[in-house]
């Protein structure tokens, strides 16, 4: 596949201004919500992804009428006319993407059934869908295994459940929201994911007619109601990319302001980010640009000429460090001094990209141990799941296989902060997370060029 090879030559600060869209794990939910609607909704600053593709796909295979709006990046959906897709149909869509298990609450409210393909998604640990199965029939859903996938049936219709998620998982909270909102009845749900795409993805229900309250100590209260209508909703911006390009800058000595990031959403980061040595400043346009109407503000991102620190994180669920920023931020602790030390606590087989960092001249070692005080279901089992990196090291280029969307960019970042030219193989996964990044990549100052 020649043609899904990007060659980079590395060496250069990145240098520039982007922008980031709609968050990517909150468009996609949005996408799905729009089923509980009786009427048309509309999403503004969509995304360009392969994730956006798939859900527009099944969608439109539901009888959901989706078509691009008056602006750019606006996406209207009308689901007037929901009917049944053929099994055969909706397999295309499988191992493309883990969305279709999120569409088993609306369907099953739409047309008493629905059908969910084997899942794919990126290979960073099993995330099996036992919390989904398991939520969807506490609802009331009759689950049928198939060697093709699932048939979801609600023979005496869904009603409102007592939930407690044995892990806070942002899929199966998701999955209780789009349920719940038209169960019969009154749910509560314990040990919810508060994720601020979980909380956006509230708003855009509470738009539609929904009562949701989220209280303390992450507990969900939705009361049922038999009817939505449909919705208007910017999301808010996606701050994995946003984290992504800062550790580009860092990585590559660079500069780049991230147009659209919101500093609310990243705080945790930016504190890691400032930890590590790293500089930023937040370009509010009320601030930094006194006197200029309709300017849109970000964070500045930059390396700050001195040597960076090693510093010691742990991933965690929000608030804590996010799983989806660990990658990229790793190669920028390539160029820090001293020991760094990375606890993933989220995925358990999420640190297999760090073997090709290790090629390109990082020294990097993996441990079962969790080297680390946050309380992890990963210890005592055979996961390598802790990481230390020493550093600084000197990148050197290499050729490069993508294994999923997060390594992928951690991969590319590690070939623009190199010496010499990499060829990275299967940057088309990159599109499933990260909009025009060859496009960002060039105004950025980036060399690469397709092969």
């Amino acid at each position: 596949m020649t043609d899904d090879v990007l060659v980079v030559h590395g060496g250069t600060p990145l240098q520039g201004q982007i922008r980031v869209r709609g968050a990517k794990n909150l468009v996609s939910k949005a996408m799905v919500a729009a089923l509980l609607g009786e009427t048309p909704s509309v999403l503004f600053d969509v995304p360009r992804i392969r994730d956006v593709e798939v859900v527009r796909g099944l969608l439109e295979l539901h009888g959901v009428k989706v078509s691009d709006g008056v602006d750019d990046g606006e996406l209207v959906m009308d689901p007037t006319n929901v009917e049944s897709a053929s099994t055969d149909e909706i397999n295309v869509h499988a191992g493309s993407s883990r969305i279709p298990i999120l569409f088993c609450g609306p369907l099953l409210h739409r047309l008493g059934h629905a059908f969910i393909p084997d899942l794919g998604g990126c290979h960073i640990g099993p995330r099996p869908i036992d919390f989904h199965i398991q939520a969807l029939r506490e609802f009331g859903a009759v689950v049928d295994k198939t060697p093709e996938g699932m048939h979801l049936s609600a023979p005496h219709g869904l009603k409102g459940a007592k939930l407690e998620l044995p892990y806070p998982s942002v899929g199966a909270t998701e999955q209780v929201l789009l349920t719940a909102v038209r169960a019969e009845g009154v749910t509560e749900l314990r040990n919810a994911a508060i994720e601020p795409e979980i909380i956006d993805l509230i708003c855009v229900l509470q738009k539609m007619g929904a009562i949701i309250t989220v209280h303390t100590d992450r507990v969900i209260e939705i009361q049922g109601v038999p009817r939505l209508h449909g919705y208007q909703h910017k999301p808010i911006p996606d701050r994995i990319e946003a984290a992504s390009w800062a550790a580009a800058a860092l990585a590559t000595k660079g500069e780049i302001e991230v147009l659209g990031a919101r500093q609310q959403d990243m705080m945790t980061f930016l504190n890691v980010f400032r930890s590590i040595g790293g500089e930023f400043q937040i370009t509010d346009d009320r601030v930094a640009r006194p006197g200029v109407t309709g300017a849109e503000g970000g964070i500045k991102f930059w390396h700050p000429g001195h040597e960076l620190q090693a510093v010691a994180l742990e991933t965690d669920v929000h608030p804590g460090f996010m799983t989806d920023w660990q990658q990229p931020l790793v190669v920028a602790l390539t160029q820090a001094r001293g020991l760094s030390i990375m606890h993933e606590t989220v995925y358990e087989q999420r640190l297999g990209y760090t073997d090709a960092l290790n090629q390109m001249g990082a020294t990097i070692q993996v441990y079962r141990d969790c080297l680390g005080g946050t309380p992890c279901r990963f210890g005592r089992r055979n996961f390598k799941h802790s990481a230390v990196i020493a550093g600084p090291s000197k990148l050197h280029a290499a050729d490069l296989v993508i294994p999923d969307l997060r390594a992928g960019f951690a991969h590319l970042i590690a070939a623009l902060a190199a010496e010499g030219t990499s060829r990275v193989y299967g940057v088309d996964l990159i599109n499933r997370g990260y909009e025009d990044f060859e496009g960002k990549l060039s105004a950025l100052g980036a060399h690469v060029e397709r092969l």
